[in-house]
């Protein structure tokens, strides 16, 4: 017998547990992550249970009449523990179809977690999603990622370019110097695209003290200046490159190529290096400069789907 409760603060401990020893969860789903920007989003997550026993999450918010997958997180859907099955996961949609009529929403926008997240097999809810709801493919945003363990050739430009960097004495480590690296990526992000990074420095600052081994800045220097850096964010077996970005002279003189290069070479046990979307405006643009960067490391295509339904 399933039953669903609405998340309650009081709840934090056990929802964390549950997350960490998910089959399909990151860090990102852990409510010291989730909860930072908590005065943005109407917090309107689910936990399912079977018997007494937690079985399921479902990350969410609450805007008028419309269920989101969590606004604040790049994917969501529901987070599951191994023994999720598919004929359970059905029950747990069609308790949730019941419970959406009942607490009078009139859509759902669910966003499923990519399946490099998963640490093993975890599309119980598509198939779920399919018996149960109308659902329509709303959005498929388009990420590039490596395989680690079956890495392809750069293209001739980004050898190219770790040469330059390497000739020109770059060295890329890891770093704590946030302040710096967030006032190039400001620069960057507003002279390039008119943005602002999605977290500020004190959010960022933030995260990274409650997740020191998790969220990870590599910097590259030319003696003692920072030309460039990456943030990533590393889960069981995915290190996903959140931001990234270099001064003019360090575009010049090639330092992604080395950030990236020391990223791949710092974490040989992990499977998954992914650079995370290239697309623009609800999907509807490839921005195909961005991919074609992205590609030239060996990446290749992973889907981001984002589902709607009626209630």
């Amino acid at each position: 017998m399933f039953k669903i409760v609405r998340y309650n603060a009081g709840q934090a401990d056990e929802w964390n547990q549950f997350v960490a020893q998910s089959k399909n969860g990151t860090f990102l789903f852990d409510r010291h992550y989730m909860d930072y920007h908590a005065d943005r989003f109407h917090d309107h997550s689910l936990l399912f249970y079977r018997d007494e026993n937690l079985y399921a999450l479902f990350p969410a918010n609450e805007n008028g009449k419309i269920l989101y997958s969590h606004q604040g997180l790049t994917y969501g859907g529901l987070v599951m523990g191994t023994e999720a099955t598919t004929v359970h996961v059905m029950e747990c949609f069609q308790l949730l179809r019941q419970y959406l009529q009942d607490h009078d929403f009139h859509r759902v926008i669910y966003k499923s977690i990519p399946w490099i997240y998963h640490q093993i097999p975890a599309e119980e809810p598509l198939y779920a999603m399919y018996r149960v709801f109308d659902y329509r493919l709303m959005e498929r945003d388009v990420s590039s990622t490596i395989v680690l363990a079956k890495p392809l050739k750069w293209k001739k430009d980004r050898r190219h370019g770790l040469h330059v960097a390497s000739n020109n004495g770059i060295r890329v480590e890891k770093s704590d110097n946030y302040a710096e690296f967030w006032q190039i990526l400001k620069e960057n992000l507003q002279k390039c695209h008119g943005v602002s990074p999605v977290h500020t420095l004190d959010e960022i600052l933030l995260l990274h003290q409650r997740f020191p081994s998790s969220i990870v800045l590599y910097a590259a220097y030319r003696e003692q200046q920072m030309l460039g850096g990456c943030v990533v964010y590393i889960t069981s077996q995915v290190v996903h490159t959140q931001y990234i970005s270099s001064t003019a002279e360090g575009k010049r003189l090639g330092v992604v190529n080395a950030i990236i290069k020391e990223i791949i070479v710092a974490y040989p046990e992990y499977m998954y290096l992914d650079f995370g979307k290239s697309t623009e405006t609800h999907s509807d643009i490839l921005n195909e400069n961005l991919i074609y960067q992205k590609e030239g490391f060996g990446a290749r295509a992973v889907c981001y789907d984002t589902y709607e339904w009626d209630v």
